[in-house]
């Protein structure tokens, strides 16, 4: 557990700057320490002049229905722009930002996100944003009513280093994940287990890249929609990352599991540092499914560009509703991002969605 105390064995030496916070305290001194943001709007959180690096974003939402709207956690926008560019560099719904997808708060514990009680909506960001001008930080609420939007931005005032990164941060989905027909295979261990994938072409993308900097890992969340007695694992892709423009992957791993530190296609709710479970699924893997892999203590560095891949299922055979947050650190100019999904495209599917033909009428349909 030495990860949780890195900062300990030094804690005792001087520190260079101050400690700075932006809240939604009440301004009158009075009690009502929130910030109302209507459906439909945006508003700023924070807008920080000069330099320095935010350390911590605490958050939590509620709502007139105290808080249980439905995926809320998808509903809400989150973006951040470093030094007054004009495009985010950090853009995803608010829950799978801070590590959890399918519109869902859960409790769990990683060095750089967790979510604390009661029941997960304590929501907590460590991951170090370093700033030369300016940071903002906007909310955009797509949720059908008004929301009550709690939150601190703790950061320190101080001189940036020449050498130091941008935080990045962007969700990605693909409901459903373009598989093959099991139809066309034998039997289902053919479907699940053959074929060959030696380019990777097909992989589900978590990350594209571009510039210098270094890949430090993301969420991953399925949603498993076969709906079947046999065998029904959703994993056993392998991941593959392409570093430099190389089109073979110099990163190659053995599969889903394998990726984010787990085997034998694990179940078990499990919170480690830089890898776990949150949302093991149902039985025979049914249902929703949430890991997390946090390359802290072994980023992936990039010159010029970087692509991060995933077989869904091997030889991507499986047709699934995968969605991803990727974090990384770069220079700046990064790539842009392609347009965020509407708030329909964005919302999960029920369980009752999870046969095939029905999941491909309902995207198709948004």
């Amino acid at each position: 557990m030495s990860a949780f105390v890195s900062d300990i064995g030094n804690i005792y030496m001087a520190r260079e700057g101050k400690r700075r916070r932006v809240s939604s305290f009440d301004r009158s001194g009075g009690n009502d320490d929130r910030l109302t943001i209507p459906s439909g709007e945006k508003r700023v959180i924070a807008d920080i002049s000069g330099s320095g690096v935010i350390t911590h974003i605490w958050i939590t939402v509620a709502d007139r229905t105290s808080g249980k709207g439905k995926y809320e956690m998808r509903k809400i926008v989150l973006r951040m722009y470093w030094d007054d560019e004009e495009k985010p560099s950090v853009e995803a719904p608010l829950g799978d930002f801070f590590g959890m997808g399918h519109g869902m708060c859960k409790n769990f514990v990683s060095v750089p996100l967790q979510m604390s009680p009661e029941d997960g909506r304590g929501l907590n960001c460590w991951w170090p944003m370093p700033f030369r001008k300016r940071a903002r930080i906007e909310v955009v609420n797509e949720f059908e009513d008004l929301i009550f939007f709690y939150y601190y931005v703790d950061y320190e005032e101080k001189p940036v280093p020449d050498d130091a990164l941008y935080f990045h941060a962007q969700w990605h989905r693909e409901c459903p994940t373009q598989g093959k027909d099991e139809s066309l295979y034998e039997n289902r261990a053919d479907w699940c287990f053959g074929g060959a994938n030696k380019t990777g072409e097909e992989n589900y993308v978590i990350l594209d890249a571009q510039g210098r900097g270094h890949y430090c890992g993301c969420n991953i969340n399925i949603h498993n929609l076969s709906k079947s007695a046999l065998w029904n694992w959703p994993g056993e892709g392998d991941d593959m990352i392409f570093i430099d423009g190389e089109k073979t992957p110099s990163i190659h791993g053995t599969g889903t599991e394998d990726y984010v530190n787990m085997a034998w296609c694990p179940q078990q709710e499990y919170s480690a540092p830089y890898h776990g479970i949150i949302l093991g699924g149902k039985d025979n893997w049914m249902g929703k499914i949430s890991y997390y892999r946090y390359h802290v203590q072994d980023p992936v560095m990039f010159d010029t560009s970087i692509r991060v891949t995933i077989e869904h299922g091997h030889n991507n055979n499986r047709n699934d509703d995968w969605s991803t947050t990727a974090y990384w650190y770069q220079t700046e100019p990064h790539k842009p991002f392609a347009a965020l999904p509407s708030m329909q495209e964005r919302l999960p599917l029920e369980d009752d969605d999870v046969i095939w033909g029905r999941a491909h009428e309902r995207k198709e349909g948004q």
